[in-house]
Formats: C-alpha cells, sequence, structure tokens
C-alpha cells in the first residue's frame, strides 16, 4: 500500500506537470472512447436491475408502514448518493481497469516500458495518465447517465407495478434532493475511477513472471480496486454530512 501511495503520488505530479508540456491527446481521445465502449452497456444493463429491485423493495416497505409518498426520497439517497457511483466505479474497475492492467502489463514483458524509460520517454505522462484521466472523466459521464436510468426504472415500477403516485415521487425526490447531492456524486464517480486507474497503472506497469504474471496482476487489480473503492465511498459517506445539512421535509 505504501508503494502504491508513492506511485499515486507521482501520477500526481505528472499531472500537475502534464499542462506544461505537449499532451498526447490522441492518447486520451483514444482511452476514452475505448473505455465508454466497454462499459456504457454494462452499467446500464447492471442499473436497470438495480433500480427495480430498489423501487419493489422501497415501494413494498413503505406501503407496510404508511409511508408511500416518501419512496422517492429514499430511492433518491440510494441511486443518486449510492448506487450510481458505485454501479460506475465497479464497472470502470472491473472491465477496464482489468484491461488497463492487461494491455500495460503485455507492454511490461514485452520490455517496451524499459525502452521508452531509455528513450526518455515519460511513461507517466504518456501512458498512465491518459489512462487514469479517461477513466475519470467516463466515469462521471457514465454516473449521469446510471443515475437516470435508475431513477427512470424505480419511476416505471413504482407507478406501474407497485401502484404508487408519479407526482408524489418526483415531488418528494425534488424535495429530499439538493444539487450538492449530484455534486458529491460526481466526486466520488471521479476518486473511484482515480482510484482504478491508477491501481489498474500500477499493477500493469510492475507484471512479473511473464504470461502468468499479467493473468495474476488483473485478478489483484481487480479486487484491490473493489477494496479501496468500497473504503473510500465509506469516508465519503460518512464526511459529507459534517459539511453539507442534510434536506429534509418542511
Amino acid at each position: 500500500m505504501g508503494v502504491l501511495f508513492v506511485f499515486a503520488v507521482r501520477v500526481g505530479r505528472a499531472a500537475l506537470a502534464a499542462p506544461f508540456s505537449r499532451p498526447p491527446w490522441r492518447e486520451y481521445l483514444g482511452q476514452m472512447w475505448f473505455l465508454a465502449q466497454v462499459t456504457t452497456v454494462a452499467s446500464v444493463l447492471v442499473m436497470i436491475p438495480l433500480g427495480v429491485g430498489v423501487a419493489l423493495q422501497i415501494g413494498s416497505l413503505a406501503s407496510q408502514i404508511g409511508a408511500d409518498s416518501y419512496s422517492g426520497a429514499v430511492v433518491a439517497f440510494l441511486i443518486i448518493g449510492q448506487a450510481g457511483p458505485l454501479v460506475c466505479a465497479l464497472i470502470i474497475a472491473g472491465v477496464g481497469g482489468s484491461a488497463i492492467c492487461a494491455d500495460l502489463g503485455a507492454r511490461t514483458i514485452r520490455e517496451e516500458i524499459d525502452a521508452l524509460e531509455t528513450l526518455g520517454i515519460p511513461v507517466l505522462q504518456r501512458l498512465v495518465l491518459p489512462r487514469v484521466v479517461a477513466a475519470a472523466v467516463v466515469c462521471v459521464l457514465l454516473n449521469s447517465i446510471v443515475m437516470v436510468v435508475g431513477v427512470g426504472a424505480s419511476l416505471l415500477v413504482q407507478v406501474y407495478v407497485v401502484g404508487g403516485n408519479a407526482e408524489s415521487f418526483l415531488r418528494n425526490l425534488v424535495q429530499f434532493s439538493q444539487p450538492s447531492d449530484f455534486l458529491v456524486s460526481a466526486l466520488k464517480a471521479v476518486v473511484f475511477a482515480v482510484i482504478a486507474g491508477i491501481v489498474a497503472s500500477y499493477r500493469g506497469l510492475t507484471v512479473k513472471r511473464g504470461a502468468q504474471g499479467v493473468g495474476d496482476a488483473v485478478n489483484e487489480t481487480v479486487v484491490l480496486s473493489f477494496i479501496l473503492v468500497f473504503i473510500a465511498n465509506l469516508a465519503i459517506t460518512q464526511f459529507y454530512p459534517l459539511f453539507v445539512p442534510v434536506k429534509g421535509a418542511y
């Protein structure tokens, strides 16, 4: 973990120096397009049943305690604050992170990374930073799409399956949510994507034992990214109410 933290600091220093160099824009755009291709459909397909499940569970519980009108507020909290960023982060880490680790790992065992360093080409700015930035940008965009899909699926289930009221659902959704909730959701998406990108890049650049080492590194990337993402989510969720007061009914 200490070596990973040092690597993250080096990536941060490379990000600060990037505006003063010639950024490889083709690499940035290529990585964004690749990650968008491999993660968009998967994120939407994961979010649809999750939104349906949330709506069914919350609707059933709310009807039992006579709080049907507050189901929209609960859905807003779960999907906007928790489920949306986590789904995007897990897809980015599991699909995009494994691809990043495999790509950099293959370059490492073919000694391409050593060749670039010998030529004086900064590996962090040329290869690592574009992948981390691409993961952050794509994860934020995916988070927006996933929130719309999740809330929409919950609304449809609440109206056509549970028998709720669409107007009440949307009114409470607006009443109990605030702009800072969406900003924190976007912040979570960025932080989670940066964590996944840094972990994947680090394990890809430190691969050993040939092709078998690449496979082991991919597995370690996914597991370690998931652990760190959940820890970061817990930290942000706990500190958020300390700075932003919770919006209640009035």
